[in-house]
C-alpha cells in the first residue's frame, strides 16, 4: 500500500515404566504428576509447532494467528532493518530500484519467498521487454507512521486515509509482506502473469500493491478487496 526458526521438536517421552520400591513409594504420585505435566507440555509444543510450520510454509512473515510477526532484523542483502528509521534506512526506495538491489533496505527487508517470486517475475518480464521496479517494499514503523500522517493531511480524515495507508501495526509493508510496483506496463504485466508466481493484487484501488498468495499459481488469486478498509487484517 502507499500506504523463526521453527520451535524445537519436543523430546519424546520415555515409554519405559519405572518400578517404585521402598522409600520411593511416597514419591510415586509426584512423579506421575510430573509425567502428566510433561505430556501436556509436549502436546502444546506440537500444536504450536504445527501452527508455525503452516504459517511459515506460506512464505509470509506477518500476521500469524491474527497477530503480528517479529520484523526481521536483517534482510538478505545484510542491511540492518530499524523500526525507528526514516529515509532510505526506513524503507524509502530510490527511483529505478530493481528487485535485485538487495543492498537497499526496502528490498532487503522483503520476506524471502516474496522476494524470490518478485525476482523470478522480473526476470521473465524482462524477456518480454517489461521492466519491473520497486516503488516501495519493506517499511519501518516510523516511515509508515509518516505516510499515514501525510495521508490524513491529504485526504482530510483518518477514515478516508485508511483507504490508502495502513497503520504501522497492520501494514503488510512493515512486515515485509507487500511490494508496490512501478511503471504501468509492469503492473499490467503482473495483472496478467503475477498469479504464475503466486503474486496477487490485493486491492482494487491499488493496482501497484502485490502480496504473495501461496497456491495462486494453481488456483488463481483470491477476489480483491475494494480497498484496505475491507481487508480483515486492517481491523486488528
Amino acid at each position: 500500500m502507499t500506504d523463526t526458526a521453527p520451535l524445537p521438536l519436543p523430546r519424546p517421552l520415555s515409554s519405559s515404566r519405572h518400578v517404585v520400591v521402598g522409600h520411593d513409594v511416597a514419591k510415586a504420585p509426584r512423579r506421575r504428576h510430573h509425567r502428566v505435566v510433561l505430556i501436556v507440555a509436549a502436546v502444546l509444543a506440537a500444536v504450536a509447532l504445527a501452527g508455525w510450520a503452516g504459517h511459515l510454509s506460506s512464505g509470509s512473515t506477518g500476521f500469524p494467528f491474527g497477530g503480528t510477526a517479529t520484523r526481521p532484523d536483517q534482510g538478505p542483502g545484510g542491511s540492518a532493518l530499524e523500526p525507528g528509521a526514516t529515509g532510505e534506512d526506513g524503507g524509502v526506495i530510490p527511483d529505478g530500484t530493481s528487485p535485485f538491489d538487495v543492498d537497499v533496505p526496502g528490498v532487503a527487508g522483503l520476506g524471502p519467498s516474496l522476494l524470490d517470486a518478485l525476482q523470478r517475475a522480473a526476470t521473465d518480464a524482462s524477456a518480454d521487454g517489461v521492466e519491473i521496479v520497486v516503488n516501495s517494499g519493506w517499511r519501518s514503523a516510523a516511515y509508515q507512521e509518516q505516510l499515514l500522517d501525510d495521508a490524513v493531511s491529504q485526504y482530510g480524515t483518518p477514515e478516508e486515509a485508511a483507504r490508502w495507508v495502513a497503520t504501522p501495526a497492520t501494514s503488510a509493508h512493515v512486515h515485509g509482506d507487500a511490494v508496490d510496483i512501478g511503471y504501468w506496463d509492469a503492473t499490467d504485466w503482473l495483472s496478467e502473469h503475477g498469479a504464475n508466481y503466486d503474486l496477487c493484487q490485493i486491492y482494487m484501488n491499488e493496482t501497484w500493491h502485490y502480496e504473495l498468495h501461496t497456491g495462486a499459481s494453481a488456483e488463481g488469486c483470491p477476489p480483491m478487496f475494494r480497498d484496505p478498509t475491507d481487508d480483515p487484517r486492517m481491523q486488528q
